[in-house]
């Protein structure tokens, strides 16, 4: 995913909820001004594009605790007491452990194998305690629970292993009797209450060595050995996904290249690799995982292709390029390591699809699946801002796959943006290349997803075909929802080009989390599903096989000028401004403003520290983000605004901004963002933000620049330092209404996909072409206030389903505000 600090900027918290009425779901008369008029014209005689079963799958990235702690289902935090700084500053070996008595974590040749370097050495009469995550383990009354502990004792000792809360047990104790070299003890537990709030202690009569404490609800998904946590697989599973992405994500192109040995120092910050994963959980590496924890690899390659099996899924797994990401951007020309990964990739194919005779088959097979897994598509690298020297790597990726496994289809991608320099560059090789597919990926705003319906609509239908891996816009609330589903009809009229599609990321541990927006959210107790999970849900669920041509009737723009005031701002910088000037159109002055006799005319948001220093207006603080102050008239159309800057400290440069309408809403010119890469000019509307066009570059400190930003009605112009730098207009309409038609091969049904995502109900004439339909349609509904968020406790964005009478060739229906509604129409 794209993870530069910009990216953060985006970042929406979840917002209060709003109750879904029955009444808004059952199409009403409305009043005049509360009513939109369409037309939809379906063509059932002509073809449109296939959509094949895998359209749509899920990505799944170890991020926001999805695995230890979310989808793997071990209780026990920090098992095998590797937790280390190099994951995270304030971890130490023992975090989540409390120790009673004489506990020390010990790195020497008494380990247990040498990839699992740490153990606990535990003294005579002492005890350890796990408080596992969120509020503690979560254990419900009588469900059983698998304990096992690796451990050694030069004399015999009793270990005494118990699960209790601050009220007292919540199990019978357990006694382990322990004597001798290293060795795997078990026992089982049946919960006497429920809690949220346990803990597993282990005391030991004599001093003992232990490592790898697990303990493993007998509940687990398909029941699964070293399996998955029940409630978040079958989440998943309902969505029927046609494909799994895994593992990442930042988490396979960020960190070393080399592997976990003695040669690479034991390297703990390392690409995530398929070869760490495999085999017993007690043998597998442990790394420092990208977004700041650890992961234990408990949940690896193996586990991923099981799951994939289990939902019907086709597996779809990313392999290092050998260039980073992520903020990271380096390039490694190691021949011999680059050589090394290629090796590892065509292993891969090897252990997913070769006989159980073949080397890594054998493996495979020893793990408990001696069937193949049938890997059809691998991904080669992510996001990658490099593409030139990405591309020269991914070719030789690709040439010793396709040597040796010409089926295979081998994905490419177009950096973390879904425009600018990297995105043109990537497709211009790749289209060069005659890559199979190539992945783009893009967050932004609801506004954006409104606007680029036809996104794929010009793309070459003879060039690679596109695999969306990971998008969404930049909250959890309906009108995101509303959003991606109405840019989801657009990938469905353009199946014949997008062949695949995954909404990211996939899950999110509500007390851990790094990223927003998510689809499935979750705790050690509860999970529930977002309003964009119930979009999702519904078109994969109701895709169809072929899209049938139709057209529909668009909402009256009127858009009107760029109006707003004009603002200053800054992102973890330091920048003095000066000479500010608004002329308009007529050449009068509307601001005009040196700082000598203060900073009256400007508003603060209270962000950053402003102040007027030697006749300029300076933001000090370098860790402050988006310090906008603002000035002029939220009604000012067709002027010319001037600024000089200087970047005095810091990370990145200057926000200009203009077209203000108030903190939410308004365009700035990001000069120097991206950790000072690029410039963009960005679109913030009600708080979300959109890229409309964007140029490497970056800004020196201390010199001072000359910025002009000419506004025209939605024409925009700007100047840097006196050079055109750049002109965009701002007039594609955000779409509210928008329709797609599929039909359904087995059953015959016609679908017919309508978003509202306007506060109007849209009273809408369909014309199904004179096509024979039975006069009952089966009707589900998505429809709730805009603003409506789920929680753990309300969920108002659930789908109703209902019986329309009444339907014909033609028929009216009104669809409610803010709302997806999809009408199941049976074919005579």
């Amino acid at each position: 995913m794209p993870r530069t600090a910009a990216r953060t900027r985006w970042r929406l918290g979840l917002t209060t909820t709003a109750l879904l009425t029955a009444a808004a779901l059952v199409p009403a008369p409305a009043h005049a001004e509360d009513v939109t008029d369409y037309a939809i014209t379906v063509d059932p005689s002509a073809e449109g594009a296939a959509i094949d079963d895998t359209m749509y799958g899920v990505f799944f990235e170890d991020i926001n605790r999805a695995a230890d702690g979310g989808l793997y289902a071990e209780l026990v935090q920090n098992r095998s007491f590797e937790y280390s700084t190099a994951d995270n500053g304030s971890y130490t070996p023992l975090t989540s452990w409390t120790a009673g008595g004489t506990a020390e974590v010990v790195n020497d040749s008494g380990r247990l194998n040498e990839r699992n370097r740490n153990y606990l050495s535990l003294g005579a009469g002492s005890s350890v305690t796990n408080a596992g995550y969120n509020t503690g383990i979560r254990v419900d009354k009588g469900k059983r629970y698998d304990f096992s502990v690796w451990a050694r004792a030069t004399s015999g000792t009793t270990l005494t292993v118990s699960l209790k809360d601050t009220a007292g047990t919540l199990a019978t104790a357990r006694q382990v009797a322990v004597k001798g070299g290293w060795a795997k003890y078990k026992a089982t537990f049946t919960a006497t209450r429920t809690s949220n709030r346990g803990r597993l202690a282990i005391a030991s009569t004599n001093a003992a060595a232990l490592d790898e404490v697990s303990l493993f609800p007998r509940d687990t998904y398909k029941n699964q050995p070293n399996g998955l946590r029940k409630d978040l697989a079958e989440k998943i599973a309902a969505l029927k996904p046609g494909f799994v992405r895994f593992p990442g994500g930042c988490l396979v192109n960020t960190g070393s290249m080399e592997d976990y040995s003695e040669a690479s120092n034991w390297q703990r910050k390392r690409s995530y690799q398929w070869k760490d994963t495999i085999g017993p959980v007690e043998q597998r590496a442990t790394n420092a995982n990208f977004w700041g924890y650890n992961q234990s690899y408990g949940l690896g390659y193996y586990e991923y292709f099981r799951f994939s099996e289990d939902i019907g899924a086709m597996p779809l797994p990313v392999v290092p390029a050998l260039v980073t990401g992520c903020g990271q951007n380096k390039a490694t020309d190691d021949e011999a390591l680059l050589q090394r990964h290629i090796q590892d990739t065509l292993d891969l194919i090897e252990f997913a699809n070769g006989p159980a005779t073949s080397k890594w088959g054998k493996v495979r097979a020893q793990m408990g699946h001696p069937k193949p897994f049938h890997l059809t598509h691998l991904g080669v690298g992510n996001e990658e801002n490099l593409p030139k020297e990405f591309f020269a790597r991914f070719e030789r990726f690709r040439t010793a796959i396709k040597a040796k496994y010409p089926d295979i289809t081998v994905i490419s991608n177009s950096g973390p943006d879904d425009a600018g320099t990297t995105f043109d560059t990537a497709w211009q090789l790749n289209r060069e290349g005659k890559v199979d597919m190539v992945d783009e990926h893009y967050y932004n705003s609801p506004n954006w997803f409104l606007q680029n319906n036809d996104r794929y609509d010009s793309y070459d239908r003879k060039g690679p075909k596109v695999f969306l891996g990971e998008y969404a816009s930049q909250g959890n609330a309906w009108k995101n929802g509303l959003a991606e589903a109405a840019f989801m009809t657009g990938l469905e009229r353009n199946a014949d080009v997008v062949k695949l599609a995954s909404y990211a990321p996939l899950l999110a541990n509500e007390d851990y989390v790094q990223w927003r927006p998510d689809m499935i959210w979750f705790n050690n107790r509860a999970s529930w599903n977002s309003a964009n999970y119930e979009v999702q849900k519904l078109f994969m669920t109701n895709a169809g096989d072929r899209v049938v041509p139709s057209e529909a009737t668009t909402t009256p723009n009127v858009s009107g000028p760029i109006t707003g005031a004009v603002g200053l701002s800054t992102w973890a910088t330091s920048a003095a401004y000066d000479d500010v000037k608004v002329t308009s159109a007529d050449g009068s002055t509307l601001l005009s403003d040196d700082f000598s006799g203060g900073a009256s005319k400007w508003t603060t948001t209270g962000r950053g520290s402003w102040s007027v220093q030697d006749g300029s207006y300076v933001q000090t603080d370098t860790a402050a983000e988006n310090t906008m102050v603002t000035a002029g008239d939220p009604g000012w159309k067709d002027y010319d605004l001037h600024v000089k800057a200087t970047k005095k400290a810091g990370k990145e440069g200057f926000l200009v901004a203009f077209g203000v309408k108030d903190t939410g809403n308004y365009y700035w010119w990001n000069l120097g963002g991206w950790n000072n890469t690029q410039s963009a000019i960005e679109q913030a509307v009600d708080g979300g933000k959109g890229t409309l066009m964007t140029k490497p570059g970056s800004i020196e400190t201390g010199r001072a620049y000359d910025i002009d930003i000419k506004v025209r009605g939605r024409q925009v112009t700007l100047f840097l330092d006196g050079k055109e730098w750049g002109s965009f207009k701002d007039d594609k309409p955000a779409e509210p209404f928008r329709q797609v038609v599929t039909k359904d091969a087995k059953t015959g049904d016609l679908i017919v996909k309508v978003v509202n995502a306007q506060s109007a109900e849209a009273r809408t004439a369909v014309d199904l072409g004179g096509a024979k339909v039975a006069s009952t349609a089966r009707v589900t509904t998505l429809a709730a206030d805009e603003d409506a968020v789920n929680t753990e406790t309300d969920t108002p964005v659930t789908p109703v389903t209902s019986t329309l009478r009444g339907v014909a060739p033609k028929f009216t229906y009104t669809f409610p505000a803010n709302s997806v509604t999809f009408l199941r129409i049976k074919q005579k």
